[in-house]
């Protein structure tokens, strides 16, 4: 009985380590990012870097044009989830986008602070995941970035419209700069995968591209907001 104790004790010991590796493997699906990004032909790459950069750097200018998009997307995918419990996917992704969309306009201010809130949050658990610190507490520094970025968007509201445009744009032109990059490599003699090796493995290199394209899209539109006398929140 005593040893049949101790290999049930030791079995228990052994799987906790496992099941949380899992679970925030689960809460990071960094192989499916890959797989999207690697996916992308060079075309869709530079058409994404394209787009990215001028919403990374302009995205002042057509703020509520975006805002709509995003609640739209939401509210489609919310959608989708609701409607597959009646055998409506389509309906319901309908009407989620329609209604998401048309609700954010009149409550524009609100919206963009809270895509600036969680612009703020996603910023935070980033810099938790380049930094590995431990994965299962990484929701509670999404917390932290979230509660700070949504004060700041309510007060200075001109930040909130810098910080999701430019995280935005960054997090569209990373990725297909890194496709882009991958598709390179690809075609070389013999083929090489370091661009992979980084994404998969070294958990700074994401996190750092896409702080580096955020930082560098606040700056601009910080200059370019200040030399419009047209632009208004």
């Amino acid at each position: 009985m005593e040893l049949t104790t101790i290999l049930a004790q030791t079995a228990e010991i052994t799987a906790e380590p496992t099941t949380e590796l899992t679970a925030e493997t689960e809460l990071i699906p960094v192989d499916l990012i890959w797989e999207q990004i690697a996916a992308l032909s060079w075309l869709e790459a530079v058409l994404a870097i394209s787009f990215g950069a001028v919403y990374m750097l302009y995205g002042w200018r057509i703020f509520k044009v975006l805002v709509v998009i995003c609640f739209g997307l939401v509210g489609l995918f919310g959608g989708i989830k609701v409607g597959q419990q009646f055998d409506e996917q389509l309906l319901g992704a309908v009407i989620g986008f329609v209604l998401l969309a048309v609700l954010s306009v009149p409550l524009m201010r609100w919206a963009v602070s809270l895509l600036g809130a969680l612009a703020g949050g996603l910023l935070t658990a980033g810099l938790w995941y380049a930094f590995e610190l431990p994965g299962k507490y990484i929701l509670a520094g999404a917390a932290i970035g979230l509660i700070a970025g949504g004060m700041i968007s309510f007060i200075i509201f001109k930040i909130a419209v810098m910080l999701f445009t430019s995280l935005g744009g960054g997090l569209v032109t990373v990725a297909g700069l890194v496709a882009l990059l991958h598709q390179y490599e690809s075609i070389q003699q013999p083929p090489t995968e370091q661009v992979k090796d980084l994404f998969l493995n070294e958990n700074w290199f994401l996190p750092v591209l896409l702080l580096i394209a955020t930082l560098i899209g606040i700056a601009i539109q910080n200059r370019l907001i200040k030399g419009s006398r047209e632009w208004s929140v």
